[in-house]
C-alpha cells in the first residue's frame, strides 16, 4: 500500500513539473538569428546579403519590428529571397500585438496558423503559446514557430531565467532589470536603463517588457 502511494506521488509530482509554465518568454532559436543581434558574419554568411545590404542592415539596427526590416529588404530582394531569408533570420513578434500582416512574414505560417496565434490572445506566457498550438502541429513544427515569437516578461516579477531569454541580456544588465524594482511606470525603465545603455538599445530592451 504504502508503495502504491509512493508512486502515486510520484507520477502526480512529475505530472505536476511537466505542466509548470516553461522558463523564457522568448522563443529559443532552432534555425534564425535575431536581425537586432546578428554579428556582421554572421549577417554576410545568410542567402542574399550582399557586403551592401549588411553594412545598411547593420547601420539601421535596432529595428523596431519585423516590419521596418522587410521594407528594407523589400527594396532590394524579391519577395522568395526575403521569405528564404526569414528561414535564417527576423525580429521577434510580440505574441499580443502582432498583426496579421507581421505573422503571415513567417516562412509558411499561412492563413490558419494565424487565425491561431490571434485566437488564444491575450497571453500570459510562452507555455501557453507552447500549449494552445501544439494542438495544430507536431513538436518540431512548434519549436520552428516558437523561436519568432515572445511574450513581455513582467518588469517587477520575471524570474532570473525569463530575464536572461531576451536576446542580448547578460548577468550585468539582469542586475540592472532587478535593481530598480518596483518599476511603477515604463519611463521609469527607460531613465535608468538608460544609464547603461545606448537610447537605441533601450528601446530594443523595451520591446521584451511591460509593466501590469
Amino acid at each position: 500500500m504504502k508503495r502504491r502511494s509512493a508512486i502515486t506521488l510520484v507520477a502526480l509530482a512529475a505530472a505536476f513539473y511537466s505542466a509548470a509554465p516553461l522558463d523564457a518568454q522568448v522563443g529559443k532559436a532552432v534555425t534564425i538569428v535575431d536581425a537586432n543581434m546578428a554579428t556582421d558574419k554572421e549577417l554576410a554568411a545568410l542567402p542574399g546579403l550582399t557586403p551592401a545590404l549588411v553594412k545598411s542592415i547593420m547601420e539601421r539596427r535596432p529595428f523596431p519590428s519585423i516590419t521596418e526590416l522587410d521594407a528594407l529588404l523589400g527594396g532590394l530582394l524579391g519577395r522568395p529571397q526575403i521569405t528564404d531569408l526569414y528561414g535564417r533570420l527576423f525580429v521577434h513578434l510580440n505574441l499580443n500585438t502582432a498583426t496579421r500582416e507581421q505573422i503571415l512574414l513567417i516562412p509558411n505560417a499561412g492563413a490558419r496558423m494565424v487565425r491561431e496565434f490571434l485566437e488564444y490572445r491575450p497571453y500570459k506566457a510562452l507555455a501557453q503559446f507552447h500549449r494552445e498550438i501544439g494542438k495544430y502541429v507536431d513538436e518540431k513544427e512548434l519549436a520552428r514557430l516558437e523561436q519568432y515569437v515572445f511574450v513581455p516578461i513582467e518588469l517587477n516579477t520575471a524570474s532570473d531565467a525569463d530575464i536572461l531569454s531576451i536576446p542580448g541580456l547578460g548577468a550585468r544588465m539582469l542586475r540592472e532589470f532587478k535593481e530598480y524594482r518596483p518599476y511603477k511606470e515604463i519611463a521609469q525603465f527607460r531613465r535608468e536603463m538608460g544609464k547603461y545603455v545606448s537610447k537605441e538599445e533601450v528601446a530594443r530592451l523595451e520591446r521584451y517588457v511591460v509593466i501590469n
